[in-house]
């Protein structure tokens, strides 16, 4: 079921509340925050012999794919920053996940780890990808040179992150999926401390694609209503005096906030066309000083809804709620556009329908994007396109408080 604003508000404070009373303090102290830890092995392994091991009952978990043979498997670490005592513990889960030829090249998988504390399990995200150069120049050993596949792993701190949230299939895992063939890219470095520059790419996973929409919110506060708004109608937006890792947080968090993906590819150009056009000039953002100055910035009472549940769930801290709160939104964006749509259809030819659209567009509290999302996409149907012309006329006389 879609959740409401209502539900993201309640879920900010039960996360609160449990952060605060859950368990013994023992407990509390075996739940780290996120982290960031990574590892990075090379892998050397007989497809044949897995895709045998898999047709021997018809499912990748036969016995036989449970140990890996020592002739064609190799899982060697490469790199890691996870402490030495647990890394084993992650080599064997990989190496079982591998055997059972359930890991394909380029595709990241989601799944729990249990490491040394028996019933606390982190995230992990990993990823089998293909590198024809060697990370190191000094390999050289028959088996090295010949390996040109590498897995690594990203753990995120408790399974909360990574693994609890359903939506994280759809949002974080085909984000790492690119983030992977960027460290592809790195790997080709030749250029001297070319490993150091890889460490470091590895090293700042989180930060780069879990916490932007953190530092955006942080950055913003009370303002986020309108960067939320400018994303939501498709305003240009101009950033000026930043640095280039804020300027890149903003225009993510415009990225991701805005419906792109979520309605019609045609409708999505048309709609950017249209508001280029109304609107004379782009949002202005200026990052000079302490706080961020916004000029020829809007904002809708859903917008200004919205930016309260983001300032609840700042109180928290969690990097990942930030972006269950931004897909909520989206989503209850989503659900308003296809309820006026539905509106919409009726009043063509039911008069007490469009009344039912205009009371729609008076409540919902941003009449002012969804009719202009509804009339680009009945531009081509007449019947249609009179109703949202009547409803324009209706709207501009409604008092601007309302919207």
């Amino acid at each position: 079921m879609l959740p409401s604003l209502q539900e993201s508000l309640d879920g900010d404070e039960k996360e609160l509340e449990s952060s605060e009373e859950g368990g013994s303090a023992e407990e509390r102290r075996l739940d780290p925050p996120p982290s960031s830890h990574y590892c990075l092995y090379s892998y050397r392994g007989s497809r044949l012999a897995q895709q045998r091991a898999d047709s021997d009952d018809g499912s990748p978990g036969g016995t036989n794919a449970e140990t890996p043979s020592g002739d064609d498997f190799s899982l060697s670490l490469v790199d890691t920053n996870l402490p030495s005592e647990l890394e084993p513990e992650l080599r064997s889960f990989i190496a079982k996940r591998l055997s059972k030829g359930a890991v394909f090249e380029g595709l990241g998988n989601v799944a729990a780890v249990e490491l040394r504390i028996p019933g606390y399990r982190v995230g992990c995200y990993y990823c089998l990808f293909q590198q024809e150069k060697l990370l190191s120049q000094t390999a050289s050993t028959d088996s090295e040179q010949k390996s040109s596949e590498y897995v690594v792993c990203f753990l995120g701190g408790s399974e909360k992150g990574l693994e609890l949230y359903p939506f994280f299939e759809h949002t974080f895992r085909p984000e790492l999926d690119k983030y992977i063939q960027g460290l592809k890219n790195n790997m080709n470095c030749e250029e001297s401390g070319g490993e150091n520059h890889i460490q470091s790419y590895l090293s700042s996973w989180f930060a780069d694609v879990v916490c932007p929409i953190q530092r955006v919110v942080h950055l913003f506060q009370e303002k986020l209503t309108f960067l939320l708004h400018a994303a939501l109608s498709y305003t240009p937006v101009e950033v000026k005096g930043s640095d280039e890792k804020t300027k890149r947080d903003i225009h993510r968090f415009l990225s991701v906030a805005s419906l792109q993906g979520l309605i019609p590819e045609g409708t999505m150009t048309s709609l950017c066309t249209a508001m280029t056009e109304d609107q004379q000039k782009p949002v202005t953002i200026d990052c000079s000083g302490s706080q961020p100055r916004l000029h020829h910035a809007g904002s809708n009472r859903f917008c200004e809804d919205w930016m309260q549940a983001f300032m609840n769930g700042a109180e928290g801290g969690n990097p990942f709620l930030f972006r269950q709160v931004l897909e909520n939104f989206k989503l209850k964006a989503i659900q308003d556009t296809n309820n006026l749509k539905r509106f919409i259809r009726q009043a063509e030819m039911n008069h007490y329908a469009l009344f039912k659209c205009y009371m729609f567009l008076k409540n919902c509290g941003s009449g002012d994007i969804l009719l202009k999302i509804v009339k680009v996409e009945h531009e081509e149907m007449p019947e249609a396109k009179n109703v949202v012309a009547v409803l324009e006329e209706f709207m501009k006389e409604a008092p601007a408080q309302s919207l």
